[in-house]
């Protein structure tokens, strides 16, 4: 049987932070892969976006490009469980860094309007990868850090993302802008490069790994490890509100349609020697700086009162949702970009902090053997929110809905998960049991 996870009160101090990444080297080694993959992922995300709503003119043509980011997670995710259950976590994180090197590169390809089509499968290539990339990401930090260090890696993990879209959007606006979206293609590949050098120099034991025979193709079709991680989700009811938590985040889908057509239409900026393309980018670039100050915020205070009590993560969790629906109100209301900007900070705070404290809960109560199908799981649904709300968002502007109008439509959504969380929480289920092996 695994050691119950600690409960107790949990100190979180700026120092934490410091002391983890100074002592833990392969924590340090992740951490410093997360920051340059993630840097040139928002000056690819942000080149992408907006070439494709300037050469096809269409609001949908983003929304299918978030849906291809996402919803493979999902269809992809059963196998991608399987594979980080059996074979080596770190093994499939440098496969899946050094594939998307290549898949980015092929992006160069794509110069006009008739080649268009052809970032569609790249985008779904580079999805699928990413399947297998992040749930092997959040199932070893477990396997890395001591007892009591799962909260602060996370929120680490977390403030990094923030910081990380905040350097991305920014200077990706102004790469794009001044130097072409061909340098954000470049600089995104070589990250993926640099990733897996770092990750290849981390060593680490992974208990699930050892002892198992070699793992043949038909296996990828072999649904029954499926089905056991469905069943010991369902035997172990307190892991069912945190693997829905981040399918709860409606607002995360339409943010990236919302934001790059507010970006263009309402908060372009303008200036000498910035064409259209270039301010439609900087005032994408200005709105998703805000989503990033917030998620970077967010998580570092509420880590500090929640500690890795139970009831507080979930709680918290609750107040994520209605910091969203408060802040997506308020964008829908905006009518300057850096007003706009302040209140997705206010909505992102509680979006980030909805997703690390999810994510430590999972990492808490599952055991090692299981955690790849787990985290799969919480990913394929989150991903499966995202493609659909992003869709509908996409179709619902193109038929002359104004954005700010699904700005505010999307805050009022948000209420629906809030009340079904509060009611799961009210009547104290999934609450009570413990991990067993």
């Amino acid at each position: 049987m695994e050691p119950e996870p600690e409960h107790g009160p949990l100190s979180i101090s700026l120092t934490s932070y410091a002391r983890l990444v100074r002592r833990n080297r392969n924590f340090r080694r992740l951490w410093l892969a997360q920051i340059v993959s993630e840097i040139g992922d928002w000056l690819y995300t942000l080149s992408i976006y907006t070439l494709l709503l300037q050469l096809t003119g269409h609001a949908g043509s983003v929304a299918l490009a978030l849906v291809l980011q996402v919803l493979p997670q999902t269809l992809v995710g059963p196998t991608a469980g399987v594979v980080n259950d059996r074979i080596k976590r770190k093994h499939v994180m440098i496969a899946a860094d050094l594939i998307r090197c290549v898949v980015v590169l092929s992006m160069l390809l794509v110069r006009s309007r008739s080649t268009v089509w052809m970032v569609y499968p790249l985008l779904l290539a580079e999805t699928m990868m990413a399947a297998f990339f992040e749930p092997a990401r959040g199932a070893v930090i477990p396997n890395i850090t001591e007892s009591g260090e799962v909260l602060v890696a996370n929120t680490l993990s977390s403030a990094t993302w923030s910081v990380n879209l905040m350097i991305g959007a920014s200077v990706g606006g102004v790469v794009a802008a001044l130097m072409g979206r061909d340098a954000a293609f470049i600089l995104n590949a070589l990250s993926f490069l640099l990733s897996a050098v770092l990750i290849g120099g981390m060593r680490f034991a992974e208990p699930h790994a050892e002892g198992t025979h070699p793992m043949r193709l038909r296996e990828l079709v072999d649904f029954s490890p499926v089905m056991e991680g469905i069943r010991y989700i369902r035997s172990h009811r307190a892991l069912i509100p945190a693997v829905f938590a981040k399918a709860g985040e409606l607002m995360v889908g339409p943010s990236w349609v919302i934001f790059t057509v507010m970006g263009a239409r309402q908060f372009a900026v303008h200036g000498k020697g910035i064409d259209s393309a270039g301010g439609a980018m900087l005032g994408m670039s200005i709105l998703l700086g805000g989503r990033g100050l917030g998620a970077l915020v967010g998580p570092l205070v509420a880590a500090r009162w929640a500690g890795e009590d139970d009831h507080k993560l979930r709680f918290g969790i609750l107040l994520g949702y209605l910091t969203i629906a408060v802040g997506y109100g308020l964008i829908g209301v905006s009518h300057r970009v850096w007003v706009a900007a302040a209140c997705a900070a206010l909505a992102h705070a509680g979006g980030s902090t909805v997703w690390v404290f999810s994510t430590t809960l999972l990492q808490l109560r599952t055991e090692d053997r299981f955690r790849g199908r787990v985290f799969s799981a919480d990913l394929g649904l989150a991903s499966l929110t995202f493609a659909t709300t992003a869709y509908l968002c996409g179709r619902f502007l193109d038929a002359g809905i104004p954005a700010r109008t699904m700005a505010t439509g999307t805050g009022l959504f948000m209420l629906l998960p809030a009340g079904l969380l509060a009611w799961v929480l009210r009547s104290n289920r999934f609450q009570t049991d413990r991990p067993s092996a």
